[in-house]
């Protein structure tokens, strides 16, 4: 090229020895175009391995969300061993002779001597009636009893003159005969009369009321005035009477129990408005039969109230042996049910599930008590979810002391 090319193009022209501009070497020029090319691929490098990592970590990122939102978390406890002791069942406190007192005369209520809460012992007065019908009835019977005794003596007498004539021939055997059947007559007449005067005496005799074994009054239902009706059909008892000492206690013991309990054994019995006192009593009754609606086994239990601080009625707490021996109990939320029967899934040290047959002994709503298929040290799971089968694999999830999740 020519200088006016060189100055036609803006490139400077190189410098001669005496002070002239020259153009620069050439192999300086491809020495700066290799090194921003180097620098362009390097920068292209750099990017592409920039986009590759974030792909890869990206990758690696959902891949460990998708394992992590396949992983079932699962909360598991322990079976617990029951000591085999008992179980707590409800009873009732009643008294070992309980009953109403009733009227056996008619008449009106002319005084009362007992009250409720009083401690009466066996013949004491609890009330007096007053009956006048009886009283005249009872006049009315001895007056005709006299009569009678009358009549007989008569009757006596004539049968021995009878009888001393008819010795003489004086008087005929019919005659005689005559006299003896007044005679018989009139005894027969006069045992009546008699049998009719006892019969009255006694009523008058429940014109006293008066308790029949000792215990305490439970109930007064009438007043001075009252008019009160012989006999137990309509008309309404005069007190109610209790003894408070021993007590009977009667509980309802399912069939699971019966084979545990026999006559003698010693039980247990709590109140809750009593609490940290224990009453001791022993088995004395058992009813021979299970009963058919109830699928349970009545039995009756003495128990001594010597100081009285438990009263007839009152809803008590009675502890009977569970089991001959001890079983374990879980949750009853543990349970899984299908078509082979009731099942429990376990969990081991790697995380793997199994699913355990189990017996069940004893449902009792939250708790269940297992015959058999699991171990003490096997971690059953809680709430499992019914699509979970053998061979799952699960994390389980730690608890926080207080027994709820971990965040």
């Amino acid at each position: 090229m020519t200088e006016k090319t060189h100055a036609s193009l803006a490139i400077p022209t190189r410098e001669t020895e005496q002070g002239e501009h020259l153009l620069p070497p050439r192999h300086r020029e491809w020495r700066h175009a290799k090194i921003a090319i180097l620098i362009v691929f390097v920068l292209l490098a750099i990017g592409t391995l920039r986009t590759v990592i974030a792909n890869v970590m990206q990758n690696r990122e959902v891949t460990a969300t998708a394992q992590q939102n396949a992983t079932q978390y699962v909360n598991v406890v322990t079976p617990k061993q029951t000591d085999g002791g008992g179980t707590l069942l409800p009873g009732t406190l009643r008294g070992y002779v309980e009953s109403p007192i009733y009227a056996r005369a008619t008449g009106y209520l002319l005084h009362w001597y007992a009250d409720i809460g009083a401690r009466v012992k066996q013949g004491q007065l609890l009330a007096e009636l007053d009956t006048p019908e009886i009283d005249q009835e009872l006049a009315q019977a001895l007056a005709q009893r006299q009569q009678i005794n009358s009549s007989l003596a008569l009757a006596k007498s004539s049968l021995e003159r009878w009888q001393q004539l008819r010795q003489r021939d004086a008087v005929s055997q019919q005659e005689l005969d005559e006299r003896q059947s007044t005679y018989t007559q009139d005894l027969a007449n006069l045992a009546a009369a008699d049998a009719n005067v006892k019969r009255l005496q006694q009523l008058e005799s429940f014109k006293r009321i008066v308790a029949p074994f000792a215990g305490v009054v439970t109930q007064r239902n009438v007043d001075v005035g009252d008019l009160i009706d012989a006999g137990s059909g309509t008309s309404r008892a005069l007190f109610a009477l209790a003894q408070s000492d021993p007590l009977r206690v009667y509980v309802q013991l399912p069939q699971a129990y019966a084979q545990n309990v026999a006559l003698g054994q010693k039980v247990v019995v709590t109140q809750a408005e009593l609490p940290g006192q224990q009453f001791n009593g022993t088995i004395t009754h058992m009813s021979g039969a299970i009963d058919v609606p109830t699928r349970s086994l009545q039995i009756e239990v003495t128990l001594p109230n010597p100081d009285a601080r438990l009263r007839p009625g009152a809803y008590v707490q009675v502890e009977v042996p569970a089991a001959a021996h001890e079983r374990l109990t879980v949750p009853g939320n543990a349970l899984l049910f299908r078509a082979e029967g009731p099942r429990l899934a376990v969990v081991d040290a790697k995380g793997n599930v199994s699913l355990h047959k189990v017996v069940i002994a004893v449902d009792l709503g939250q708790q269940l008590e297992i015959e058999s298929g699991i171990a003490p040290t096997d971690r059953i799971i809680i709430n499992p979810s019914d699509s979970i089968a053998d061979g799952d694999h699960v994390q389980v999830q730690p608890l926080q002391k207080n027994g709820k999740e971990a965040s």
